[in-house]
């Protein structure tokens, strides 16, 4: 490789994270408020119609599950795929590259991730609500893929997931003309909309579900920015000398999608192979390089 290659390289490299810290140098706090006041007046909404009861929830929103259970169902293939992307490995594993090119943005998945597993967890057994699987009969509606009853159901896991990434990558890479801002805001929340609601399609969530874990999913990430902005936690990522323990981690990764790949032939996951292949690829080849 000739030198300008590599400085051609390394200056791409830094200008993508640039961009990314320029970005998150702009945000601010307040950016906290909307997600809060939705959440706060969904919560007085179904407080004010008894809604916060087993029975209740499920009523307030049973017709509306199923309309879009109906509407999604005849899908089961691109729903299956979709829904993938709310697992937290998955969408990393398409984002992997990003570690080499855009550490910054890593920082905040990082902490991201940790705030809406612990969102998560603390708002399922807060709330306890069943699943449409518990509380309606199974021949209303239609389950792709594994049945899923019990009573985890408030919020969806993979709905905060998809918003808390979706999230750090919105002001990661939101770009300065008005009209691009407009047009990438709207791609995202389309893009969200659709990985969310295909938890309504395979019949493991209620609306009010992945409604609920979205909006849960933009304070996981905005906090996830804030924390990185304020305190160099994951500043380490970036560092060389660490990338050994990344190439581990990508590569148990790809063994990991090697095994699920053989119990379910998902395109999705033959997508995250490959994208942890390159990049195990890319960050073997810039540890080594000289």
């Amino acid at each position: 490789m000739s030198i300008k290659t590599k400085v051609t390289n390394l200056e791409t490299t830094t200008s993508i994270n640039n961009v990314v810290i320029a970005n998150y140098s702009k945000l601010k706090t307040t950016l906290l408020f909307l997600p809060l006041f939705l959440l706060i007046s969904i919560f007085g909404y179904l407080y004010s119609q008894n809604a916060m009861s087993d029975v209740q929830y499920v009523e307030c929103q049973k017709n509306v599950f199923l309309f879009f259970n109906a509407i999604l169902s005849p899908f089961p293939n691109l729903l299956m795929n979709l829904t993938q992307i709310g697992d937290a490995f998955i969408f990393l594993s398409l984002l992997s590259i990003f570690l080499i090119y855009a550490p910054k943005m890593w920082e905040s998945l990082i902490s991201g991730s940790i705030i809406s597993g612990i969102f998560s967890s603390v708002l399922k057994n807060l709330f306890a609500m069943p699943r449409p699987a518990q509380a309606i009969d199974h021949h209303t509606f239609t389950i792709v893929g594994r049945t899923m009853p019990g009573f985890r159901s408030l919020p969806s896991g993979h709905s905060i997931t998809v918003f808390t990434v979706l999230t750090v990558l919105l002001f990661a890479f939101m770009p300065k003309k008005r009209s691009y801002k407009v047009a990438w805001i709207l791609s995202i929340l389309l893009v969200g909309s659709l990985l969310v609601l295909t938890r309504v399609g395979i019949g493991a969530h209620f609306p009010l579900d992945v409604l609920i874990g979205s909006i849960v999913g933009c304070i996981s990430g905005l906090i996830g920015i804030f924390v990185t902005k304020k305190y160099k936690l994951w500043a380490w990522i970036s560092n060389k000398k660490y990338y050994p323990f990344f190439m581990l981690l990508f590569l148990a990764g790809t063994v990991v999608l090697f095994n699920k790949i053989t119990e379910e032939h998902l395109i999705i996951y033959y997508f995250a192979l490959f994208n942890l292949i390159f990049s195990l690829y890319k960050i073997i080849h810039v540890y080594f390089k000289k």
